[in-house]
């Protein structure tokens, strides 16, 4: 039982909602997003990422950083080498996240196609996500495909993570209705 609610005289697990789900069991060649660690991991990976918006490749790339987190289908993060030139225009906003530190984002443009705010970075990230500097991440979702090893991505439910999901990771994932406090 967690500690902190016991504490309180509140016990977690007598309300649906607060439960930790019971993870989908991975097939062969699959990851569970349950055993992705907490605080998040990041590792380099060979597979070929590719980023479509309005017919336009915006990014190809085999160079890219995943973030894995419990929970989570991973994010990827692609070398700033990887975008058309032209397809990242710096825009308004600015977020913090606890493990990687300020974000900043990009609006991502296809001719006269422009997604708003859909690609983000860590311009001075924390030490142990270092790696991430001159890397960027894609709101899925935003885009008209996003592949992984030719595998079309299907964005992570509840528009504010930025997860792919493909056939290689399990879940459940973080942002289905009832997921707030997984």
């Amino acid at each position: 039982m967690d500690p902190l609610w016991t504490f309180s005289g509140f016990d977690r697990s007598e309300v649906p909602w607060m439960k930790r789900p019971t993870p989908d069991e991975p097939g062969p060649g699959q990851e569970s997003v349950w055993d992705y660690p907490r605080p998040p991991r990041l590792e380099r990976t060979s597979v070929w990422i590719e980023v479509v918006l309005a017919g336009m490749r915006i990014a190809r790339t085999n160079q890219a950083l995943r973030v894995l987190e419990t929970s989570h289908p991973p994010t990827y993060y692609l070398p700033r080498s990887a975008f058309a030139a032209g397809s990242l225009r710096p825009t308004r906003g600015r977020s913090l996240c606890e493990w990687k530190g300020a974000a900043s984002y990009f609006d991502v443009v296809a001719c006269t196609t422009v997604a708003e705010r859909v690609a983000w970075h860590y311009p001075n990230p924390r030490r142990k996500f270092a790696d991430l500097v001159d890397h960027i991440a894609i709101y899925p979702a935003a885009m008209e495909r996003c592949t992984v090893d030719d595998e079309v991505v299907v964005a992570q439910p509840g528009g504010f993570y930025g997860g792919w999901v493909t056939s290689t990771v399990v879940g459940p994932f973080k942002g289905v209705p009832g997921s707030l406090l997984w």
